[in-house]
């Protein structure tokens, strides 16, 4: 009886002293915390494929991608004339630029409101 009572204050001495290095083990190697990569880019969303876009205002009617603001629900569209998803004009030297321009808007704040 008394070698098993010896024995088990040293397992229990023994668990202590590992759960004490266990504690205290950030004191003598600290752990740096995590880098998260911010974007500064604007969130936005980028619908797959290529659409006939409409200017609201009826006055023009092109193929092109569609753009939505995640910030503020604004939706663009940028002409690609094309059915590729990226503008092209075989006619210049120089890669085509599309200018968007706002085919409407998603009130994203009323996603926030609860019961409706």
């Amino acid at each position: 009886m008394a070698l098993s009572s010896v024995m088990l204050k040293r397992l229990l001495i023994l668990t202590l002293l590992l759960l004490i290095a266990d504690l205290t083990k950030h004191l003598w190697n600290p752990v740096a915390p995590a880098v998260q990569a911010q974007s500064s880019s604007p969130p936005i969303y980028v619908e797959p494929g290529v659409t006939m876009l409409r200017a609201p205002d009826g006055s023009r009617q092109v193929l092109g991608k569609v753009i939505i603001d995640l910030r503020n629900g604004n939706v663009w569209g940028f002409p690609t004339t094309v059915q590729q998803p990226f503008p092209v004009d075989v006619t210049q030297n120089q890669p085509p630029i599309s200018t968007p321009f706002r085919l409407g808007r998603f009130e994203l704040s009323m996603l926030d409101r609860s019961g409706n």
